[in-house]
């Protein structure tokens, strides 16, 4: 139950400060005190006159908050684990796949957090499993096995109601669940403000179906994570380092020439991996062999992001999507250097592609599959590199190459407007997160600096 008739309210209280006079209203309810401070005496008699009039009257009080329940808004009556569904169901319908999986991990562990006992007749993580790929899983939730659907019940049966949310205690709870790992240590600090984002968007939703009177989450400078956008300078590769990777996947036996010019393609042209993966031959324009100018284009106008075929609406690996921050039907053209050019006009020769195909096609003709991708990066880093190295940040994501891509455009004087446009970023965000990174051009800021008059020597003047 979430309620007792178990309540004894007791005198006001009067504390005479050197500033100020307080009353203190105090209550015990199932043994457990409360106080409730006020400015005046006339406030706090009204609301211990409340209270009284609660008991009188045989209302039940809260266990969560304290409170008569008909001082409530409409919590008590709804599960955190049924709200938690709707609110899933909501999202889904207008989310993309990796959306969708975050929503899932942070009800998931919201949820945990949320009840009653814990689970003895379950392991724990078959209950977390079981939250996040079938209960928070819209497409998947009717179709879950035996076994699963009576966890799920079990979740219902032991789940708080939503009147937990206004007990600013379990509201602490479940926020330092989401930030903190299994293991009790410190979550990623994105980590945590992305699951405060999506608790966030949940609280606004209960607020607005008036489930809750206000958003219980805490507010202000210091409850989010501060975090950083800026790119680790340890993890760019110079060129000897890319070309001793991209060699290394290059000799690779199996399928070694199409991830090199995948991987070229991300070193050279700065698009992101989802980008890559979508795109066709026919998307690719490039010169006659026997032209002088060797200068290539490359129109990005789609990404394919992998996310897993059960948070897909039509059970692909790979999502399709427009590009990142862009309207659906948007197109951007990167350039594709002669060296670019030379691999890739090789690559679809040696592959025999049409202009319809995908330009980096898996073994059966089909999208290339991430784990391949990451497979291969993963292993050309360990043979490489050295142990420091590969122990570093080193071009230790496929995106590093990107990052690298980028950052060399800058340094060689490139506008950073033109490489914004290139690239599909704001130049704000362009310049928040390569900034660090630039570097070369020192010199030339100097002599630019000393251009300028200095002032006078006073000692030239006696």
């Amino acid at each position: 139950m979430d309620s007792t008739y178990d309540v004894r309210v007791y005198k006001i209280l009067t504390y005479k400060g050197k500033r100020k006079t307080t009353y203190t209203v105090r209550w015990v309810v199932n043994s457990k005190p409360y106080r409730e401070p006020f400015a005046t005496y006339a406030l706090a008699d009204a609301f211990r006159s409340e209270l009284v009039s609660a008991t009188r009257r045989g209302e039940a009080f809260s266990l969560a908050t304290g409170r008569p329940v008909s001082h409530q808004s409409g919590a008590s009556s709804l599960n955190w684990y049924d709200f938690a569904i709707q609110f899933c169901d909501v999202q889904w319908r207008r989310t993309s796949g990796n959306n969708r999986k975050t929503v899932a991990k942070v009800l998931m562990a919201a949820t945990v957090a949320l009840l009653r006992t814990s689970p003895t007749g379950f392991k724990a993580i078959d209950v977390r499993t079981a939250l996040r790929e079938w209960a928070f899983n819209t497409k998947r939730r009717d179709d879950a096995p035996p076994e699963v659907a009576a966890i799920l019940k079990w979740v219902e049966r032991n789940s708080l109601s939503m009147a937990a949310w206004e007990d600013p205690a379990k509201v602490d709870d479940v926020m330092h669940a989401l930030s903190t790992k299994l293991d009790g240590t410190a979550a990623a600090a994105s980590s945590v403000k992305r699951s405060r984002r999506v608790m966030n968007v949940a609280m606004e939703y209960a607020v607005k179906r008036r489930i809750l009177r206000a958003n219980p989450l805490p507010k202000g400078r210091g409850t989010s994570p501060k975090t950083s956008s800026a790119v680790d300078k340890r993890s760019l590769l110079n060129p000897a380092q890319a070309g001793a990777l991209l060699g290394w996947v290059w000799r690779r036996p199996r399928g070694g020439r199409r991830l090199h010019a995948f991987f070229a393609t991300i070193y050279y042209a700065g698009p992101r991996p989802e980008e890559v993966i979508a795109m066709r031959v026919r998307d690719v324009r490039l010169p006659d062999e026997n032209a002088t100018d060797q200068w290539g284009e490359m129109l990005l106008h789609t990404a394919q992001p992998e996310v897993g075929k059960q948070w897909t609406d039509n059970g692909d690996i790979h999502e399709e999507r427009g590009l990142k921050g862009r309207a659906s039907d948007d197109t951007r053209p990167v350039p594709c250097r002669p060296a670019l050019t030379k691999i890739l006009r090789e690559h679809v020769r040696e592959e025999n592609l049409m202009p319809g195909d995908l330009l980096f096609p898996g073994e059966k003709g089909d999208m290339l599959a991430g784990s391949v991708i990451r497979r291969a990066w993963r292993t050309a880093r360990q043979k490489v590199l050295t142990p420091d190295e590969h122990a570093s940040p080193l071009g230790k994501r496929v995106y590093d190459l990107r990052h690298t891509c980028l950052t060399t455009w800058l340094n060689n004087g490139v506008p950073p407007a033109q490489v914004a446009e290139w690239a599909g970023n704001s130049v704000p965000v362009l310049l928040a997160t390569y900034a660090r990174c630039i570097s070369g051009q020192l010199k030339d800021l100097q002599k630019r600096i000393e251009a300028g008059d200095d002032l006078p020597d006073p000692a030239a003047e006696d």
